[in-house]
């Protein structure tokens, strides 16, 4: 992991200058993406652990295979230093091309950005996107070195042949799923479930209608509340100069006090083409803060945050990037005993939100650490 950290902070250090000579392919794989798979494990010198040109169906070829026990476990793709890496078409081949040869993983990169795609799942191909990391502060937010490494340190050589990212994959692609499975169950549930759920009861005089209307009326009401969003004014967005709300900035509750202003922003402005695990973090996230108080906590959105109120309170704002969220509470960074090292003291920093602790997060290990100060932001005083 050592070696990873320094590799991107020397990366990140020439990267402007890097950027200025517009770095075609080749030599972005020489001066940027060779340093970084040696950095995480991988012998690209060495044939029986990496495959440089992997031949494909079509008589093309990959980039890159990385091998397990000889055998490919990833494909990585690499494009110029300035590929934006959102063309359509790119993705769907690269993804095509490890699903044909029965390999799970694969990556397309343009040596700062790494985005990882699942290529087993069935959905489009840019719907695969398991996560997505980047080298430059700028997309990260001036995440720690250590955060990025740490994500980026899931596919070395090590943690594949662990299984690491398989396990990872399975549980945050399964749980898209269910929750959607689950919702359009419990929103229209058979008569089987209904049975069961009579049994359960042991009271066999319940008529199906009337379990069914309970269950519609239990199972929506967390998110009819996490449904309803409430918009600032324009002037308690971003100011024209692109500056954040100085911290513990309190505007938009009080511009919602006697009346609700439509956002002209929406939940699609922040998840759209986000990678799955990180909308599975705002989903926890989300739901957490609406269970603290169901039918009280409202959201609102706002160009850079998804901000979460009770009464005339923010306790929580979320901001959604593509390597992960960033996350703003009504604490005290001073105030909190042994602080996790997710967290970060804003009190003095511009941010998106409102309030003195920031939180980067990243995986659900880091949300994890998060949830309890979440539920602490809710119950605070501190700023009242």
């Amino acid at each position: 992991m050592n070696r990873l950290i320094q590799t991107i902070e020397s990366i990140r250090i020439k990267l402007d200058g890097l950027r200025r000579h517009s770095l075609k392919e080749t030599p972005t794989r020489t001066i940027i993406i060779d340093p970084i798979l040696e950095a995480l494990g991988w012998d690209i010198r060495d044939p029986n652990e990496v495959d440089l040109e992997y031949p494909t169906v079509d008589g093309k070829s990959v980039d890159y295979a990385l091998k397990i026990n000889n055998k490919p476990a990833l494909l990585v793709e690499a494009k110029a230093l300035d590929d934006p890496l959102n063309d359509v078409k790119a993705i769907t081949q690269v993804v095509g091309y490890a699903a044909n040869a029965g390999i799970v993983w694969c990556i397309l990169t343009n040596g700062v950005k790494w985005k990882v795609y699942r290529s087993v799942e069935k959905c489009p191909a840019p719907e695969k996107l398991m996560f997505e990391v980047s080298l430059d502060p700028a997309d990260s937010e001036s995440a720690p070195v250590q955060q990025v490494a740490h994500q980026m340190w899931r596919f070395s050589r090590d943690e594949m042949a662990k299984g690491t990212l398989d396990s990872l994959g399975e549980q945050t692609f399964t749980d898209g799923k269910v929750r959607k499975a689950l919702d359009a169950v419990m929103r229209n549930p058979n008569r089987a479930i209904l049975n069961i759920i009579r049994k359960a009861t042991g009271d066999e005089a319940l008529q199906p209608q009337r379990i069914g209307e309970s269950i519609l009326r239990i199972w929506t009401k967390t998110s009819l509340a996490a449904q309803e969003s409430v918009g600032a004014p324009p002037s308690l967005d971003r100011s024209p100069q692109g500056h954040a709300p100085v911290a513990g900035e309190e505007g938009p509750p009080r511009a919602l006090r006697g009346k609700k202003r439509q956002s002209s922003h929406d939940e699609s402005h922040h998840v759209s083409g986000k990678p799955q695990e990180v909308l599975e973090l705002l989903r926890a996230i989300d739901r957490l803060c609406i269970s603290l108080s169901p039918g009280a906590v409202e959201k609102y959105f706002l160009a850079k945050s998804i901000n979460y109120i009770h009464g005339k309170h923010i306790f929580c704002c979320v901001h959604v990037l593509q390597s992960g969220l960033r996350v703003w509470l009504k604490l005290k960074y001073s105030r909190l005993e042994n602080p996790p090292s997710i967290a970060r003291d804003v009190t003095n920093v511009g941010h998106w939100g409102v309030g003195d602790l920031e939180l980067g997060i990243n995986s659900m290990a880091q949300l994890d650490e998060a949830l309890p100060l979440i539920r602490k932001s809710f119950e605070s005083r501190e700023f009242r």
